[in-house]
């Protein structure tokens, strides 16, 4: 459809302060998310303001018959376009002097994703168990805006083709957003991590802005007798003489129980809820009450439409934009969590760089003349910079050749996750489809297994060093777990369901306990287990449940050789390495760390050496320790490859692991010949 211009609705400055409370509640979690705990739910404040604006547009728009596409989507370019460009070339920009090979590289596919709306997709696969640390992806809020811009292309069609069809656009509206909604109720407890970034579960909270436009537009209203009748108990209960009636008390009744929703939502939800699920009503009905106040609400005049918060609104968008990457870049280089002085001083930056950019770069590619060059030059920039990302992407390895990396790309590569499983083993095994199959499911060859790997994610972990190394060649090495070697064996036993992971017991039935006895049992043909990730104090109820494990294996007249825990040290592995604005630090810890380890395991190795004589054990630490100290760093390379301050991860690099199996290898010559021998 062709036509002179759009209907736009008439502008609201409480509407822009509401902007500014979302855009502030965010930055406030983001910076200091032990205040601001439920900040995160100001992105569902935009996503109800923006599904009531362009609704608007939309609908007032096609009432009059003068709805365009092409105006349609040449606005929301001049809106969108210029800030994101500016903020996607900063990041690209910034990253290649201070990031690490394997950051540079995510970084480069989040442009890419960012620049073609889609990182709330990118995001959603890359989440999980070994994914690294969402504070230390740059442009991970724009997630958010991808959802947006898919409801941006999908609304206004689907809008359209009701509208031609003579459709009733209000009951569309509404069946669409409770369906959205009850995918969002359905996903929330079964896979959160859907439900947060998939534009199904999370269109429901736009669509609540778009009934709001549609009855706006059209003087409908909610039980319109309930609300007179609401309105003359309030009038009575306020004035001794009641006066004539025209909802005014009741307009500041009800954005008054709008604010104290979504200040509610900030002070109570946190991450660990199921969110979005039933929480996200509380930002999403407090935005919907203060919007249908209307402007002369008490709130929305005098507090909302405030100079301070409006300023803030007008620039809520590039400051959105801005402030997650600048504190994701300072989390990066510092390591850590920044200073709260250094994140006041980002949080101050951020908002002086939105207002450049609102005052230096929106306004003057919104307004003015050559809309149709601007908007062909921004489509063809946002083009370019997408393809950019895709290539540098796709050619990190070759970039690394013109960028003057701080750190080589075979250090860099260490911190990947590319071995955590296999085809070949996806395909052996008939446990595919379980989620934690896939995960784990490891193997070196199609053929029928000689040497297990038993336990969590730290019995994964050796996989790489021993198929790598030639002693261990003539072994069909599976690796296939990722539940502690001494969770209780059945349902029934206490602590079965306290598994931390949550994937090694579903309603009473085994799962990766259940698939390695029936390996086991089919193959006949598993001489050797190594068992790891054992816990580091353990108790005498953990020693027994371990010891359970122990006997199902030598039952099977199978061999054990329990690995026991190795050194995890609080810091950041890739503080061990200098990036530009930031040296390295000493990576060294002290040698007492592993004599104090030695001691809280002692006890399981003296129980399981009287009542499983046969079992031998390995101290992996001589990776990491010599005679004076240990180290995480060997031969100028990294022992670990997610290891953060807090003393998370601590997985062997592929580098760690191949050291680790030499040093095996040496001790079983000693103590374990026959493991290999053919």
């Amino acid at each position: 459809m062709h036509s002179e211009h759009l209907t736009h609705p008439k502008y609201r400055a409480d509407i822009d302060g509401l902007r500014a409370i979302a855009v502030l509640s965010v930055v406030g979690f983001h910076a200091f998310p032990s205040i601001f705990k439920g900040g995160f739910i100001g992105v569902d404040i935009f996503f109800v303001i923006s599904g009531y604006l362009i609704s608007t547009i939309i609908i007032a728009s096609l009432g009059r018959n003068s709805f365009s596409f092409i105006e349609f989507y040449g606005r929301r370019i001049k809106r969108i376009f210029p800030a994101l460009l500016l903020v996607l070339v900063s990041c690209f920009a910034f990253g290649w002097f201070v990031l690490l090979a394997d950051e540079y590289k995510q970084l480069d596919k989040h442009i890419a994703g960012g620049a073609g709306f889609i990182s709330n997709f990118l995001f959603w696969n890359e989440s999980g168990y070994f994914d690294n640390a969402a504070e230390t992806k740059p442009l991970l809020h724009l997630w958010s805006l991808g959802i947006e811009e898919q409801f941006y292309i999908i609304w206004p069609l689907l809008m359209w083709l009701a509208w031609k069809n003579g459709l009733n656009l209000l009951i569309i509206t509404i069946v669409v957003g409770a369906i959205s909604f009850g995918l969002n109720i359905a996903s929330a407890s079964s896979d959160s991590v859907a439900a947060f970034y998939s534009p199904q579960t999370r269109f429901w909270e736009l669509l609540g802005g778009a009934v709001l436009a549609h009855m706006a537009l059209h003087k409908q209203s909610i039980f319109p007798e309930f609300k007179r009748r609401i309105d003359v108990w309030l009038c009575q209960m306020v004035h001794a003489q009641v006066p004539e009636t025209n909802d005014k008390i009741l307009r500041n009744v009800q954005s008054v129980f709008g604010a104290i929703l979504i200040a509610i939502g900030v002070l109570v939800i946190t991450k660990a809820n199921n969110f979005p699920g039933w929480w996200a009503l509380l930002p999403t009905l407090g935005t919907l009450l203060i919007i249908s106040a209307g402007a002369q609400a008490w709130i929305n005049r005098v507090i909302l439409s405030s100079r301070v918060l409006v300023w803030f609104g007008l620039i809520s968008f590039p400051l959105y934009l801005w402030h997650w990457p600048l504190l994701s870049f300072v989390r990066i280089l510092e390591s850590g969590t920044a200073s709260r002085e250094l994140r006041t001083a980002v949080v101050l930056i951020s908002i002086g760089l939105a207002w450049l950019t609102f005052r230096l770069i929106e306004k003057p590619i919104r307004l003015g003349k050559h809309n149709k060059a601007k908007i062909f030059t921004l489509v063809f920039l946002m083009a370019g910079v997408g393809s950019l990302g895709y290539v540098a992407y796709k050619k990190s390895v070759g970039l690394s050749a013109y960028r003057n990396f701080n750190i080589s790309e075979n250090i860099s590569s260490q911190f990947s996750w590319s071995y955590i499983t296999n085809d070949i083993c996806l395909n052996r095994y008939p446990y595919k489809n379980d989620p934690s199959a896939h995960w784990y499911c490891m193997t070196n060859r199609d053929e029928k297994p000689t040497l297990l790997l038993v336990g969590n994610s730290f019995a994964n972990h050796l996989y790489p060093g021993l198929a790598n190394n030639l002693s261990f060649k003539h072994h069909t090495i599976l690796s296939f777990g990722i539940c502690d070697a001494a969770i209780p064996a059945k349902p029934d036993e206490p602590d079965f369901e306290k598994d931390p992971l949550q994937v090694c017991a579903t309603k009473g039935k085994l799962r990766e306990q259940k698939y390695l006895e029936d390996i086991i049992d089919k193959s006949r043909s598993v001489k050797f287990a190594i068992i790891d990730g054992l816990e580091r104090s353990p108790d005498d109820k953990y020693i027994s449940r371990l010891k359970k494990r122990i006997d199902m294996l030598e039952k099977h007249k199978i061999k054990v050789i329990v690995f026991t825990p190795h050194l995890i040290h609080y810091l950041d592995i890739r503080s061990c390495f200098a990036r530009a604005f930031r040296k390295q630090v000493n990576c060294d810890f002290n040698i007492d760390e592993r004599t104090q380890l030695a001691d809280h395991i002692s006890p399981l190795i003296r129980q399981l050496s009287i009542t499983n004589p046969n079992v031998v054990f390995f101290d992996p630490n001589d990776l990491f320790c010599d005679k004076e100290k240990c180290s995480e760093i060997r031969n100028g390379m990294p022992l670990s490859r997610d290891l953060d301050a807090n003393g998370h991860g601590g997985h062997l690099s592929e580098y760690g692991s191949i050291e680790l199996s030499n040093i095996f290898e040496k001790w079983a010559r000693i103590n374990l010949p026959q493991i290999l021998n053919n």
